[in-house]
C-alpha cells in the first residue's frame, strides 16, 4: 500500500516492451535522482499507513505560478516554493503559532545565554528524512555552513549578518544539540522559522556553487516534513504523498493520501477549474473572481491578512520632492480607501506605514497625520511654497517651476496602472500634475535601481515583508547607493531607530522604538503606502480542515481531509 501510494509515477512508463517501467522512469532523471529515489521508495515501502475515517483522498491546489525554486532551501526566494518547503516537505527548527509566537518544531526546546550572544537548540530525536536516515544536529550545522558560505550565494544572506563566520558560529554538542554564536540581535528565532533544514548526507559532497541549481530541488527533493515528494511534471504539477512516520507530537501523519499542486497560468482557466471540480483550491483569485466564488454553492472564499503592500516611492533627490511637506501632501491628497474599494473590491486595508497590521509592533495611530485630507494637503503645499494661482490648474513655486511629477509603473500590471491613473485624477484636484509612464519591467528596474541614474520621480511598486520587519534596505543612509533605496532619504533619527531595532532583543523594550520609527517614517513620507491587500483563496467545500492566515495558505495542509463520501474527484485517479 505504501509503495503504491508513493510512486505510482514510476508505473506510467508503460510496459509494452516488457521492460521494467520503474527503471525506465528513473532513466529519465539525473544520476543523483536515480540513486536517491529508490532509497526513498524502499524506506517508505516498509512503513504502515495510518487508518481512520479522516485518512484518504487527494486534494488539488491550483495556482498561476510555478514553484520556481522547488524544494531547495538554499534557493529560498519565491513565496510559493518557500511555503511548500516549510509546510509540506521540509522542517524548520521553530514555527509560528496563530498568535505569531514561536513554538517548537524540529527543535523541541532552546535557551539563550545570559548575554544574548548564543542560542542552544535541543532537537527532536524522532524525525527522519524520507529515505529513513535520522535528522540530526549535523544536518542543521550543514545547513548553516552552506547558507553562510559566499559560494552558495544564498539569496537571504542578511539572515546571517550578525552570526560569527563559519565554524566559529556553530557548535554541534551531540546528535541532537546544537549551539549558534552571534552578536546579540532582535528576533533571533525568526531566522530559524524561515530557514528549512537540508539533508547533509545527500548534499555534503555538492560544491556550494552548485547547490542552488542542483537537481535535488526540482527533480528529487528528499525532505523530513509531513509530505513526501512523489513527482514533478515541469510547468504542470507537483505531487506529494503522506509521510506515515511524521511524529504524533507534531500532529502526526497528514490525513490526505496525496496532495497535488497544479500550475494553471490563466486565471480565467483557474476559476473554471475550481467551478467544475478540476481543482479543490484556487490560490489568489482576483477580487472580482472572489465575489463570484462567494456566490457559488459548494465553494467558500477565504480571505486573510497577507504580508505585501503596494506603494509609491518618491525620489527625494528630485527638487520638487525634496521637502517632506510635499511628500506628506501627496499622500493626504490621495483617497486611498476609494482606490482600495475600486481596485480590490474592499479586500484589503489602507496602509499607513511599512509595519503591517498583523505585526506585533504595528501602531494603528501612525498614519493619522496623513489621512485623506485634500484641504490639509493644499495648505501644506502652500506652506512649502507651491501655490495655485487664480484660474490655474497646476501649482508653481517662486521661480515659476510647475509641480509636475512623473509616476512610473511596469507593463502587464493592471493594478499598478490603475493606481497611477487614479492618483493622477485625484491629485489634479489640489494642483499637482501627475504624469503616468509605463515601461517594460527590465527597463524600469534598471532606471530605479541604478544608484547613479535613479531616473524617476515616483514609481508604483509592491513589497513583501518578512515577519521580522527590517526596512534598512529601504531607508538607512548607509544604503543610499544600494538598489532598493529608491527614496534617497537620509535622516539621522531614522538611521538610529533602524539600527536600534536590529539589536533590542526584548519585544516590550523595542515597542516604543517601533512606535517612534513609524511616526518618523510618516513625518518623512518617503513612500505613500496605498494598501495591504487581503490574500484570497477559493475552496471546494468537500475539503475540510482548510484554514489560512498570515502565515500562509499551506499552514494547515497536514490537517486537510476529505470525507469518504466526497472522495473520487478531482485528481483521485
Amino acid at each position: 500500500m505504501a509503495m503504491l501510494l508513493l510512486f505510482p509515477v514510476l508505473l506510467l512508463g508503460g510496459c509494452g516492451d516488457g521492460g521494467d517501467p520503474a527503471v525506465r522512469a528513473l532513466q529519465g532523471l539525473p544520476e543523483f535522482c536515480r540513486e536517491v529515489l529508490p532509497r526513498v521508495q524502499a524506506h517508505q515501502a516498509t512503513l504502515t499507513q495510518p487508518s481512520g475515517e479522516r485518512f484518504g483522498g487527494t486534494a488539488v491546489v491550483g495556482a498561476v505560478g510555478e514553484m520556481a525554486d522547488g524544494i531547495n532551501a538554499f534557493s529560498l526566494a519565491d513565496y510559493t516554493s518557500a511555503q511548500h518547503q516549510t509546510f509540506l516537505n521540509l522542517m524548520t527548527l521553530v514555527r509560528l503559532d496563530e498568535s505569531l509566537g514561536f513554538q517548537p518544531y524540529l527543535a523541541r526546546s532552546w535557551e539563550f545565554s545570559p548575554d544574548g550572544s548564543e542560542v542552544t537548540f535541543h532537537l527532536r530525536d524522532d524525525v527522519r528524512w524520507h529515505d529513513g536516515e535520522p535528522t540530526t544536529a549535523h544536518d542543521v550545522a550543514f545547513t548553516f555552513l552552506r547558507a553562510t558560505d559566499p559560494g552558495t550565494a544564498f539569496p537571504n544572506a542578511a539572515f546571517w549578518s550578525r552570526y560569527r563566520e563559519g565554524d566559529e558560529g556553530v557548535e554541534v554538542l551531540d546528535d541532537h544539540t546544537i549551539r549558534f554564536r552571534f552578536q546579540p540581535h532582535a528576533e533571533v528565532l525568526d531566522t530559524w522559522r524561515a530557514m528549512p533544514i537540508m539533508p547533509r548526507h545527500l548534499l555534503e559532497d555538492v560544491a556550494p556553487a552548485d547547490l542552488r541549481s542542483h537537481p535535488f530541488g526540482i527533480r528529487c527533493p528528499v525532505g523530513n516534513g509531513p509530505f513526501v515528494f512523489q513527482e514533478r511534471r515541469p510547468g504542470q504539477s507537483w505531487s506529494f504523498v503522506r509521510n506515515p512516520e511524521f511524529p504524533e507530537a507534531l500532529g502526526g501523519p497528514p490525513y490526505l493520501d496525496r496532495y497535488i499542486f497544479r500550475v494553471i497560468p490563466e486565471q480565467s482557466t483557474l476559476l473554471a477549474e475550481l467551478l467544475t471540480g478540476g481543482v479543490d483550491l484556487y490560490v489568489a483569485p482576483t477580487p472580482d473572481q472572489a465575489l463570484r466564488i462567494q456566490e457559488e454553492e459548494g465553494l467558500r472564499l477565504l480571505d486573510f491578512d497577507f504580508r505585501s503592500y503596494v506603494f509609491v516611492a518618491w525620489n527625494s533627490r528630485r527638487p520638487q520632492l525634496a521637502d517632506p511637506r510635499v511628500r506628506r501632501a501627496l499622500t493626504m491628497g490621495i483617497n486611498r480607501q476609494e482606490i482600495l474599494d475600486g481596485l480590490l473590491m474592499g479586500f484589503g486595508t489602507v496602509a499607513d506605514a511599512g509595519v503591517p497590521p498583523f505585526h506585533w509592533a504595528h501602531d494603528p495611530e501612525a498614519g493619522g497625520r496623513v489621512a485623506y485630507d485634500p484641504e490639509g494637503a493644499a495648505a501644506l503645499l502652500d506652506e512649502a511654497g507651491w501655490r495655485l494661482e487664480d484660474g490655474g490648474s497646476v501649482r508653481t513655486d517662486a521661480q515659476g517651476n510647475r509641480l509636475e511629477i512623473s509616476v512610473k509603473y511596469n507593463t502587464g500590471n493592471q493594478q499598478r496602472q490603475d493606481v497611477a491613473e487614479v492618483m493622477q485624477a485625484q491629485l489634479s484636484r489640489i494642483g499637482v500634475a501627475i504624469r503616468p509612464e509605463v515601461l517594460e519591467w527590465a527597463t524600469l528596474v534598471e532606471q530605479i535601481n541604478d544608484p547613479v541614474r535613479r531616473d524617476f520621480d515616483g514609481v508604483v511598486l509592491g513589497w513583501v515583508t518578512e515577519f521580522r520587519v527590517d526596512d534598512r534596505d529601504l531607508f538607512h543612509s548607509s544604503g543610499v547607493d544600494q538598489p532598493f533605496h529608491w527614496s534617497g532619504i537620509q535622516d539621522p533619527e531614522l538611521d538610529l531607530l533602524l539600527d536600534s531595532l536590529q539589536v533590542v532583543m526584548d519585544r516590550e523594550a523595542a515597542r516604543p522604538l517601533w512606535q517612534r520609527y513609524q511616526e518618523r517614517a510618516v513625518e518623512l513620507q518617503p513612500l505613500t503606502y496605498f494598501f495591504y491587500p487581503r490574500r484570497l483563496a477559493g475552496v471546494n467545500e468537500r475539503v475540510e480542515g482548510v484554514r489560512m492566515d498570515v502565515r500562509g495558505e499551506w499552514v494547515t495542509v497536514a490537517e486537510w481531509w476529505i470525507p469518504e463520501a466526497a472522495r473520487g474527484s478531482p485528481g483521485e485517479g
